[in-house]
This record gives C-alpha cells, structure tokens and sequence, in this order.
C-alpha cells in the first residue's frame, strides 16, 4: 500500500461524480456503531492507519474548533497535518485535508475505486457491507498515507469507543472537549453513561488532554487515564484571562502564551482555544518542535466556519451550529454578550433526532421573528411546520413565527426584514448552513 497508483493501475477510476453517487447509495446502510467492518475493509487496504500518527478527539460540543485550531498550529509549526473532520458546512471535500486543503476531486475519486475493489470480496463472502462514513474514513488514511503526513488530526464521527475512527492504534493525544448530553438512547443514558463510552479513545500509551468537565464526565475520564496508566491534563480555563473579545474574535492569555488573538468568537471558544493549546504543549513533551510564534500565527490563521460566523455585516447575519441543548445555551450567551441592544430574527432547521423543545425553549426569549424550514435530509428532519408549533409555544407576546417552504424563501424573508438594530442568526444543524452562506452572498451582492 506504499504505492496506491501501483494498486489501481490496469483498473478504470470512477469520477468524481461517480464516486459520489456510490456514496450515495451506500447511504441505505444507515450508521453502524462497531468495529469489526472497518477492520476488514482497512486489513484489505493494507491497514493504512498503522501508518500514521494521530491526534483523537472527542466529545459533545467543540471537537472541530479544536481540531481547526491544533491542526492549524502544527502546519504553522512545519508539520505535515491532516485533517479528518464532519459534518462539513462548504464542501463534501472539506471533510478530507491536508494542511487545511481539500482532498481534490480526482483524488478523492481513484481512492474510491480503491476502496470499492476492497470491498468487493467483502461482499462476495456474505459479510457486512462497510457504511458512508467507514468508506470515508478509510480513504482518508489512504490519502493520509500517501501525502506523507506527520501528524492527522482526526475527529470521532459519533461517540468513541465503536466510532468506525477508533479503529487505530494508541494515539499520541486523546483529547476531549466538552462531553454533555446527546445522542441520548444511542451513547448512553446518564452523562457517565456517554462519557464511558467517549473514553473508549483513551488506550495505553497515549497522553489524555481534556477540557473543563462536568464533574460526572470528569471522573470516568479520569479513571480510565488511571487503569491505563495514561498522564491527564486538563486545560483550566480559570488560567485563561480574557483581554478583549468582539464577534469578530477575541484576544486571551493562557500560561506562556500572552496576548493571542484568536478569530473564533463565543465565550465557549475560549475553552476549546485553551484545550488545543494544552494539546499543543502536550506535544511538545512528546518531542515535537512547535514554537510559541507557530502557536500565536496558527490561532491567528484558523477558520471554522458554521460556528458563529459572521456572513454579513449589513445587514449583521450569523450561521451557527447549535443543534444540541448546551450549543444553543453557547449560542444564546453570544448574542446576549455581543448584541445586548440589538433584535434577532431567526432561521431554524433541526433533526427530529435532536433536543429541540430545550434547544427552542433556550433560544425563544430573545427572538423578534422566527422563520423555520425543514433539512434536506426528508428521513431525519423536523419538518418546517412541526418546527414552527414547538417555537410558537415558547415564544410569548405573539412573536411572528413562520414555517417556510424553504431555504431560499426563508433567507429572502429575513433580509427584507432586517432592520439596522436587527441581527439574523441561521442555527440548528450544520448540513444546511453551507447553502445559507451562498444564498446571502448573492443576495447581498444582487439586492
């Protein structure tokens, strides 16, 4: 597997689009938790991972900000990074990077027909047939592999312990960001409960960084690091002083580092900031050549975009991820913080899966009008109406709320609406924030 073009050669690659449609159809597998096919299909693959040295983290809220931020650092500091990431907001690609550029096209397209062909006598034999994210993961340690990386930065799909992404050897880092409750049913009932099964990251020989716990979440963590005789670290936002901070970013001192800016904004941020930095330092003891100057440039050089994100300035219009209780709690402290004059008007989309009656009873208080819509994805999505009778029982004092009959409709609305001491916030999940994003762009370029 030195050699992927050896491997294809003789063989015809699909293209690009072609790849996606066999995604696509591969989709009716649905999501498996469990090892045991990722583990088939990578030992057909020559076990790329083995390859490679990784960064694991998971989590509830956070993990792609602080894989933005440690995997930015470690380009700033020489090292080849990659980046394994979801849901993405802009591209299907973005989900596949190496020092922050997508996996291009062709790529990404002949390494499908690699995996494709491993998969084949899989299912000849009668054995499970590998799920979208089994597939994806496994050519993102082919590309990884092949672009020669030093590090991969590499982010849990969904829990830890039977994430198709766990399939790897001990990680130099597992990191957690903030762990609360979500996917409930599925990782677990209690906070304990979906902390045990995150910690599944943690193995022997690896160095533990976590983020400011809960107490419950702390103390599994904690006792794993301790039974695998792992050290842990927890970033101590109590260290951090804040110096000044605006919805363009914020600039903070942690230990040694003094005075970095960061552009992420959300008090959360400053946490995650803190956790990549520990992370970072973590590193450093392991050997790792990684300079204060590459530590401040690669803060200064992240870009996470759904994550409060400002679209547009006139009028002021956000895009935000807040898809689970604790996100929308984030959420809310932003707007309170940095807009305490101003009216909001919403966009909301969320799946049926999701804590939406929290996430609605959370966000409802502060809203001037409210304009839902139902996801592209038909089987997971809270439709526009169902959405708009859950907002219009926790809104009070006969606030608008308006089920669109989609996105287009919804952004044309809010725009025509928006006044100067108006602030439009699209939030719920990230798979439908990448459109919104286009469709103000060109709105505010053609009005």
């Amino acid at each position: 597997m030195k050699n992927i073009e050896n491997e294809t050669k003789g063989n015809e690659n699909v293209t690009y689009k072609e790849a996606r449609v066999y995604l696509d159809s591969v989709s009716k597998y649905g999501s498996v938790l469990g090892l045991g096919t990722i583990q088939k299909l990578l030992c057909g693959l020559g076990n790329p991972q083995d390859d490679l040295k990784f960064i694991h983290i998971a989590g509830t809220n956070g993990k792609g900000s602080v894989l933005a931020y440690t995997s930015t650092i470690l380009s700033k500091a020489g090292y080849r990074a990659g980046r394994y990431l979801s849901p993405t907001v802009v591209s299907y690609l973005e989900r596949i990077q190496v020092d922050g550029q997508w996996i291009p096209e062709d790529v990404f397209a002949r390494l499908t027909t690699l995996v494709r062909k491993a998969i084949a006598p899989m299912e000849a034999a009668g054995e499970t047939h590998p799920t979208v994210f089994e597939i994806e993961t496994a050519i993102a340690f082919l590309y990884f592999q092949e672009q020669g990386c030093d590090l991969v930065v590499l982010e849990c799909g969904l829990g830890g312990a039977k994430d198709a992404t766990n399939i790897i050897g001990a990680p130099l880092l597992a990191v957690f960001t903030s762990i609360s409750r979500d996917h409930m049913g599925i990782l677990g009932n209690t906070l304990g409960e979906i902390a045990s099964d995150k910690s599944g990251i943690i193995k022997p020989g690896c160095t533990v960084v976590s983020a400011s716990q809960h107490p419950e979440a702390a103390q599994v963590l904690r006792q794993r690091s301790k039974l695998l005789g792992c050290p842990y670290i927890t970033a101590d936002l109590s260290l951090a002083k804040l110096v000044e901070e605006s919805y363009q970013g914020q600039i903070f001192s942690y230990k040694e580092m003094d005075a970095v800016y960061c552009p992420l904004a959300g008090r959360h941020q400053l946490g995650n900031a803190v956790t990549a930095l520990e992370a970072v330092f973590a590193l450093r003891t392991l050997g790792y050549c990684i300079s204060n100057d590459a530590i401040r440039q690669g803060l200064k050089e992240t870009i996470w975009r759904g994550r409060f994100t400002c679209i547009s300035t006139k009028p002021l219009f956000f895009i935000d991820g807040a898809h689970n209780e604790e996100a929308a709690r984030r959420l809310r402290e932003s707007l309170e913080t940095y807009f305490p004059e101003k009216h909001f008007i919403y966009i909301m989309g969320v799946f049926r899966d999701k804590e939406y009656e929290k996430i609605a009873g959370i966000m409802a208080p502060l809203a001037k009008s409210v304009h839902t819509l139902a996801l592209p994805d038909a089987s997971r999505t809270l439709s526009a109406q169902e959405l708009a009778s859950v907002m219009e029982r926790h809104c009070h004092g006969g606030i608008p709320v308006q089920a669109e009959k989609n996105l287009e409709s919804a952004v044309e609305n809010t725009l025509a609406d928006a006044g100067e001491d108006d602030v439009i916030i699209a939030f719920g999940s990230l798979s439908y924030l990448g459109d919104v994003m286009l469709l103000v762009q060109n709105s505010i370029i053609f009005r």
